[in-house]
């Protein structure tokens, strides 16, 4: 009796093996469960430091993502520290509180004895922690120097030129210092660019928001004139001094403070130049042809130029505009209006799309022959 309900046994546990085996040999095992997500924001991989002054701006990008690439929720926990040698601890200088994905920034006020003596390397990080204070490991490094920054700039002044602005400021009372260090003037445009028209891959490119300009050391110490300018365009100028060491072989720059910032608007009240070599000739009446008076000139160089407008007077009256109200294109003009036996003076002014006109050229004069 017991070896019958042993083989029934067997019997059905075949059966059933059997039965299950396709289950396991069709589409494979099960996945194995997934651990957990330990939700460890990724590292920030874009730090960067600049410094002026005494202090030292830092920029970075906060993750959207954890290491294991799902969206990050809630504010995260962010460290920034600095590290004064390669082998001292990173101290905390701030602990943030910022949004996935948001712009992270964080302004460092040196202390005075990292603001003091010789230029030497100041390492920042950033780390990011989960709420059970675990991290993923520091961002890249962002490297300035610390020590003794170049005195402020002071004095900085904008003028218009025709040519572009020129700015001023004072070179300060230590020689040593000018041969030295090196101005960095930031041009910054506050008036948009007008919207660029599809003109294919010729099409000039929008000016830049944002630009700097380096004054070498010792190179015409106190001034600067700014070429790239536009028109119309209103520009804000910030200066300020660098010294340029080289540390371990790499050239490195410490800069001072950031003067106030500076706005002048680019208007253009400069007229073209004065056309010369006018010069007047009488036509006599020939062949049918009436009397007439040809006029010529230099032509103006001037990239705004729009033409010249034309002046005439006879001996004791007042000059009268002759050109027509548009601007004469061609540097000559022709005069039929005239009376036999009259003088005839003549000058020429040229005047740009502006509306501003140069002043009068050296006058001329032509008589017309009688009869």
């Amino acid at each position: 009796m017991h070896s019958l309900r042993q083989g029934a046994l067997s019997a059905l546990a075949l059966a059933l093996g059997l039965a299950a085996g396709p289950a396991f040999t069709g589409c494979g095992l099960p996945a194995a469960p997934k651990p957990p997500s330990l939700n460890l924001p990724e590292p920030v991989k874009d730090l960067a430091a600049s410094r002026a002054g005494d202090q030292v701006v830092l920029t970075w990008t906060m993750p959207k993502e954890n290491t294991d690439q799902l969206l990050l929720k809630g504010n995260i926990a962010t460290r920034v520290c600095r590290k004064e040698t390669a082998k001292s601890a990173c101290v905390a200088v701030a602990k943030l509180q910022l949004a996935p994905a948001a712009a992270g920034t964080f302004t460092d006020t040196l202390p005075p004895a990292l603001a003091a003596g010789a230029p030497h390397p100041l390492t920042y990080l950033v780390e990011l922690s989960n709420r059970n204070g675990r991290s993923a490991g520091p961002s890249n490094s962002a490297v300035v120097l610390a020590g003794e920054a170049p005195p402020p700039v002071t004095g900085l002044t904008a003028e218009m030129r025709k040519n572009g602005i020129l700015l001023r400021w004072n070179p300060g009372p230590d020689a040593q210092e000018l041969t030295r260090t090196a101005v960095r003037l930031r041009r910054k445009l506050l008036t948009p660019s007008a919207a660029k028209t599809d003109q294919g891959l010729l099409a000039p490119q929008p000016e830049p928001v944002e630009q700097n300009l380096l004054v070498a050391a010792g190179v015409l110490p106190g001034r600067a004139l700014d070429r790239d300018i536009r028109f119309g365009a209103t520009y804000e100028y910030r200066a300020q001094r660098v010294l340029r060491v080289t540390l371990d072989g790499k050239a490195m720059e410490l800069p001072g403070a950031l003067s106030p910032p500076l706005r002048i608007e680019a208007v253009d009240v400069f007229p073209p130049p004065v056309p010369a070599g006018l010069a007047a000739v009488a036509n006599p009446a020939e062949n049918g042809a009436e009397r007439s008076i040809d006029l010529s000139w230099q032509p103006v160089s001037d990239a705004s130029l729009t033409g010249y407008i034309v002046y005439r007077r006879e001996a004791g009256q007042n000059w009268q505009r002759i050109s027509p109200s548009q601007p004469v294109v061609a540097p000559s003009f022709h005069d039929a209006n005239i009376q036999p036996g009259r003088t005839y003076h003549y000058c020429v002014s040229a005047i740009d799309q502006n509306g501003n006109e140069s002043a009068r050229s050296a006058e001329t004069q032509e008589t017309v022959p009688n009869p």
